[in-house]
């Protein structure tokens, strides 16, 4: 069900290419068909948006928008247990982003001279939510949270309906708690469409976030440029660090858990302990038997999982680093003593007790994350992707006087006159 690979220098390279190849193939017809949704949601609107509602979704509402009376009445049907946990696992979100926010700030020199920076949220924001199967609210508080703290003006969210033309409660609900200011019903590339271009009802934002199919993924690159966006997720990864100590019932049902995302799905087990990889290997063909996801956990594993046996833990890490994943659980003696050696993640989970699932939903820090071993340059979403910043610069006839000949220096070598005249025409005599 899954490869075990023995480390020696080469394999576990040829391992990495093979999933680089798996993240960057794209199916080369989805382009013209989003291309053509895109084009035909600018031109008519609402009445394009409608017409790809019923033709993917089965039956379009009545009123795209859902205002706040349907909304209370909508949550009211959800379970009063599942309720408080969202507004727990919201509280966590927050506390964590709101240790993120930065402040505008100004400085000055004893020349007069005045500079500084402007922070302030984005004023509008788009946020996808997938609907059907892949319908999950934590990814709702997971985006939703940041930006309202970040201090977005107006946060607006769509996500498909239900084939009765209905939406899902659990992801209305998780959009009341997390602060969404309005909730349109339609989905896939034409709910992206919509919300970069503006139509009759949904309003143009500066920038869209959340996950999404193929299609919502390309229209979301197609669109970039026009509005701003998160990021261009590929399948879901983990990596799992472990030394003997490991527990292979653990590190198994870790390593399921993300499997069971996607048939592209990609997880990972690097150790230094060949009897800790085979116990492992044996506990998930006996684990899996009993999961509803049995057979895509099954393809997963069989085509993009592995087991990595390395020589220690000094390969482990450095593989590590050279994978860059999305997900990182170290589970070892010390976890500790290697958050400092592992630079290239997206989140890293410590210790035995802190599987990925915590961070999926509850932990505080933000599940969306960079995959693909985009984590050597990118990072998770954060409030910093809900904000714009300015410079903004003083200076008095003295103090420009004085820096004068180098600014006219720098513009005469790099052959701007007319920048050099900028300063010189404020001194002629």
């Amino acid at each position: 069900m899954i490869t075990t690979v023995i480390a020696d220098g080469k394999k576990e390279y040829e391992f990495i290419d093979y999933l680089k190849k798996r993240a960057q193939s794209s199916d080369k017809n989805v382009i013209p068909v989003v291309s053509d949704i895109l084009e035909n949601v600018r031109e008519n609107g609402d009445a394009a948006v409608r017409e790809y509602t019923v033709k993917f979704d089965g039956k379009a509402p009545e009123r795209a928008e859902i205002d706040s009376e349907q909304i209370d009445s909508i949550i009211a049907k959800c379970d009063e247990k599942y309720i408080e946990t969202v507004k727990k696992a919201a509280a966590n979100i927050a506390d964590f982003h709101q240790r993120q926010v930065q402040q505008s700030w100004l400085t000055t020199k004893p020349n007069g001279v005045m500079m500084g920076q402007r922070v302030r949220g984005l004023k509008r924001v788009g946020l996808y939510v997938p609907g059907g199967t892949a319908a999950y609210p934590s990814s709702v508080l997971m985006n939703a949270i940041p930006a309202k703290i970040a201090g977005v003006q107006e946060l607006v969210m769509c996500t498909p309906p239900q084939k009765d033309g209905t939406p899902n409660p659990d992801i209305i609900a998780a959009a009341k708690i997390a602060g969404v200011d309005r909730i349109f019903l339609m989905g896939g590339a034409q709910a992206v469409a919509a919300m970069a271009y503006g139509t009759e009802t949904v309003p143009k934002v500066d920038k869209i976030v959340g996950p999404g199919n193929i299609f919502v993924a390309t229209a979301k690159k197609l669109l970039y440029g026009t509005v701003d966006i998160d990021m261009i997720a590929g399948p879901s990864e983990i990596l799992i660090v472990a030394d003997k100590t490991a527990d292979p019932k653990f590190l198994a049902a870790d390593l399921m858990s993300q499997a069971e995302h996607d048939r592209l799905a990609s997880a990972i087990l690097l150790t230094d302990s060949a009897e800790l990889a085979a116990q492992t290997e044996a506990e998930l063909a006996r684990q899996v038997q009993s999961l509803s996801r049995k057979e895509i956990i099954e393809e997963s594993l069989r085509n993009f999982g592995a087991i990595i046996v390395c020589s220690d833990i000094a390969q482990v890490i450095n593989f590590a680093n050279e994978l860059a994943p999305e997900h990182l659980e170290v589970c070892c003696a010390d976890p500790m003593e290697y958050v400092g050696k592992l630079d290239n993640a997206g989140s890293v989970f410590l210790g035995n007790y802190s599987p990925e699932p915590l961070g999926d939903y509850f932990a505080g820090p933000n599940h969306v994350l960079p995959t693909s071993g985009t984590a050597r340059f990118f990072s998770p979403l954060s409030v910093d992707s809900f904000v714009k910043k300015s410079s903004f610069i003083y200076y008095t006839e003295d103090a420009l006087r004085a820096d004068s000949a180098d600014v006219v220096r720098f513009a005469e070598t790099e052959g701007l006159t007319a920048h050099a005249n900028s300063i010189k025409v404020r001194f002629e005599d």
